[in-house]
């Protein structure tokens, strides 16, 4: 081998080592130069946004006095009323009993029938 090959293949092989240093080395400053924002920042946000309201209307829903359905009478109450309400109903569980299959009976009645209007042609 003479002396010209070997110089030039050595060469070859170092100018391809830098090729590749310098390719990489490019390819790093690049990913950490450029920061794309994330794909769903804004849906993430809105999504934090309808988390957080409906978490407060069911803070609300569970610790207020409301009515559900007035006619029937209905009402919504808070679990600490309930419990301590349940307690103390259920300390006669017979009479409980009988009084909470006459309240099902009135709250699964079926509503009142609206008479429908006559038609305009009778």
């Amino acid at each position: 081998m003479n002396l010209e090959t070997i110089n030039r293949s050595s060469g070859a092989a170092i100018g391809f080592v830098l090729a590749i240093i310098l390719f990489v080395a490019a390819a790093v400053v690049v990913k950490f130069a450029v920061q794309p924002p994330a794909i769903d920042a804004d849906r993430g946000a809105e999504r934090s946004k309808a988390l957080a309201e409906i978490t407060a209307v069911e803070e609300q829903s569970l610790n207020t006095l409301a009515w559900r359905d007035e006619t029937r009478g209905l009402v919504r109450l808070p679990i600490e009323t309930a419990i301590q309400l349940a307690a103390k109903k259920w300390s006669s569980p017979a009479a409980a009993r009988a009084e909470l299959n006459a309240r099902e009976e009135k709250a699964s009645a079926p509503a009142p029938v609206v008479p429908a209007k006559p038609s305009a042609f009778e």
